[in-house]
């Protein structure tokens, strides 16, 4: 595993994070691709279509939340993580964090905890629950860290979110061009779970210049009605 060649890519992202990866680290990575890949011959887990797309869109995509991560250990949630993406990435370059990959979907946490078994990851475990269900849960505000990526609009996604962060904690959300537009439409419900005002933080990922990263800061505690659970929401995001 040790012979696969670093990807100077995914060094540079590190390195904003003033971290340095390991062969076995790249080797990891690799690795995560390519049961990634064998399984999406029979599940739908991501869109791309080669593993050197995977390497930028994937991979690469994850790292660029490094920087914005606590020096130490911390926890992190993945909330709909699907794939591992970004939570398994994080876990293999950070293996102080302690990572929890919360996906309803039966058979992706299944392909998530073999994931994880396969590469030896002990600081990450599974949670077969939908967020609202893991929000009111134990996990409720546990966590340092909760990240998403393509999981939902703004205004609904902020719930799943604020109720899982500790305060003083972030909530992390991977976005593309319309994050702006989606942020005004939510400011109001972020403010109402706990959180201050969001911000949007460039990814810096060459030839995906429209990723952003939404950062919200837990300041207060989340009222215990929220998250609501998905049969009394009933399609309509907290905000309107």
């Amino acid at each position: 595993m040790s012979d696969i060649p670093e990807n100077p890519l995914w060094n540079e992202l590190a390195a904003r994070a003033n971290l340095s990866l390991s062969a076995q680290q790249h080797a990891r990575l690799h690795q995560y691709l390519e049961l990634l890949f064998a399984a999406n011959k029979w599940m739908n887990l991501t869109r791309i279509a080669s593993p050197a797309a995977a390497e930028v869109l994937h991979v690469a995509d994850a790292l660029t939340l490094l920087p914005l991560l606590p020096a130490g250990p911390h926890r992190i949630a993945d909330v709909g993580s699907g794939g591992g993406v970004p939570g398994i990435v994080l876990a293999i370059v950070r293996p102080d964090a302690t990572v929890v990959l919360i996906e309803s979907t039966q058979k992706k946490a299944l392909f998530l905890r073999e994931t994880v078994q396969q590469l030896g990851l002990e600081n990450v475990s599974v949670e077969p629950i939908r967020a609202e269900e893991a929000g009111r849960s134990p996990l409720r505000e546990s966590f340092d860290i909760v990240v998403a990526r393509a999981v939902a609009t703004m205004p609904w996604l902020v719930e799943c979110l604020l109720p899982l962060v500790k305060k003083g904690g972030f909530a992390l959300a991977m976005k593309g061009a319309k994050a702006a537009d989606e942020l005004a439409l939510a400011q109001r419900t972020v403010t109402k779970l706990g959180g201050g005002m969001a911000e949007l933080v460039p990814a810096n990922l060459i030839g995906q210049e429209n990723h952003v990263i939404v950062r919200i800061k837990k300041f207060h505690s989340t009222e215990g009605k929220f998250p609501r659970p998905a049969s009394i929401a009933k399609g309509k995001a907290l905000g309107e």
